[in-house]
């Protein structure tokens, strides 16, 4: 199967000032928008066969300053988590509140008053990037690399779903602003090869003479990854 690079969006001023942005149109900060240009450098050397993002402005600003030129699909599966009367509120305003240790300790329970569940924001998400990865894999072999462009609770519950693990223990996985995690799903098994990468990605490319890959050549890569 294709490989997917999983890419947060970079910092916005929400995040500089510890506010839960959720679908608001909040955008990137100075920080993020260097962060952006910095994966964007990194990036370059990979041949993408698809760009899919989430709708939201900060995803589509990162992408814009990260690979310049490029049209990335909107997809909604990959959109923020809907938290409902939440969003927009300080995230030290919310600790107080009864629903964050669940959210904390029992996500897969936690549903925003007015917003998602949790257990929906993982489903669809998952769906969409397993969605998108057997497209890419159709229309472009198995050794293509495609990127998406998401949001930090979004890349934790796939990267969670990779690992088999519940969503329960999906708030043990970090995704910081503008790093890279990268999977690649197998007929019997997604293999995990990178998380919150922020280094090279050039030895992504599959050499020529693995163009298909397999479950074993997958597994060293796992293991080498940095």
């Amino acid at each position: 199967m294709a490989t997917v690079l999983l890419m947060r969006h970079g910092r916005t001023t929400a995040n500089a000032s510890g506010g839960l942005a959720g679908r608001q149109p909040v955008e990137l900060d100075d920080t993020g928008r260097g962060q952006a240009t910095r994966a964007g450098e990194r990036l370059r050397v990979l041949p993408l066969a698809a760009v899919v993002s989430s709708p939201l402005i900060r995803c589509r600003q990162t992408l814009d300053l990260a690979l310049p030129g490029t049209e990335p699909v909107l997809e909604d599966g990959l959109i923020e988590c809907g938290y409902g009367d939440w969003e927009g509120r300080p995230l030290k305003e919310l600790a107080k509140e009864p629903l964050w240790p669940v959210v904390q300790q029992h996500p897969s329970a936690a549903v925003f008053p007015n917003g998602e569940a949790m257990a929906d924001m993982s489903a669809r998400a998952i769906a969409a990037v397993r969605f998108w990865d057997a497209k890419v894999t159709a229309e472009h072999g198995d050794g293509a690399i495609w990127l998406a462009c998401s949001h930090g609770d979004v890349i934790k519950a796939i990267v969670a779903d990779a690992l088999g693990l519940h969503l329960d223990q999906f708030q043990r996985i970090v995704a910081d602003p503008a790093s890279i995690t990268v999977i690649r799903y197998t007929p019997t098994r997604p293999f995990v090869v990178r998380v919150n990468e922020t280094g090279e990605l050039a030895s992504l490319v599959p050499p020529k003479s693995d163009a298909g890959g397999s479950d074993a050549a997958v597994g060293g890569g796992a293991g080498g990854g940095s």
